[in-house]
């Protein structure tokens, strides 16, 4: 599991926004809901890659957002 004090400083490697972690397919992710991209999580080790991101569609996004309670206000 991500610290919370690690996540706070994690940002997307694309638009250097925060990401939110959420369950995808069972797993921990890191997602951007601004450019709908996932970034796995291997051995608890971020894999913020850009080339790496899966893309999400409009199906999944309100589920992982509804996963990530209230905004950050960063």
């Amino acid at each position: 599991m991500i610290d919370q004090e690690l996540l706070a400083i994690l940002v997307c490697p694309v638009d250097r926004g925060p990401l939110l972690l959420v369950q995808r397919s069972g797993a921990n992710a890191l997602y951007n809901p601004r450019l709908r991209r996932a970034y796995r999580i291997d051995d608890d080790i971020p894999v913020l890659l850009a080339d790496e991101a899966e893309a999400v569609g409009d199906d999944e996004h309100p589920l992982l957002i509804a996963q990530a309670g209230p905004a950050d206000p960063r």
